[in-house]
């Protein structure tokens, strides 16, 4: 029978690997989300990105922006005053979506598309046409 101190010894080493997995699952894959969901994946964020930018006729640079940091690139991190905007835009759409139409629960409300960017800009990069 093993004594106390191995006992102790392969339960910290056991606690120790949990808490290590535990950390690694929970590493956000991108930064600064605040309204579309953090375990979002790489692919439906790009089919939502561009779907924003079809129904806006805009490129990222529409609301993403370089920074200091990230020389010539954009940073898809960094908080722009268009960025601002689309989020409260985003959260309108999930608003709306939730409260006026029957969804499935099992959906996430920011993938609801009942009513969508297209609704009201068709095309344009703001509502009323400019």
């Amino acid at each position: 029978m093993p004594g106390k101190k191995a006992v102790y010894f392969v339960a910290s080493i056991g606690l120790l690997l949990l808490a290590t997995s535990a950390s690694i699952g929970n590493e956000e894959k991108f930064k600064n989300l605040k309204i579309l969901p953090k375990d979002i994946s790489e692919k439906k964020l790009d089919s939502i990105m561009h779907s924003y930018n079809d129904a806006l006729k805009v490129t990222c640079d529409f609301c993403h922006i370089k920074t200091k940091e990230s020389g010539n690139e954009l940073d898809f991190a960094a908080d722009g005053p268009m960025k601002e905007t689309g989020r409260k835009m985003i959260q309108l759409m999930i608003d709306i979506n939730t409260k006026y139409f029957y969804y499935d629960s099992t959906i996430k409300p920011q993938y609801l598309n009942g009513v969508s960017c297209n609704t009201c800009h068709r095309g344009n990069p703001f509502p009323w046409g400019e």
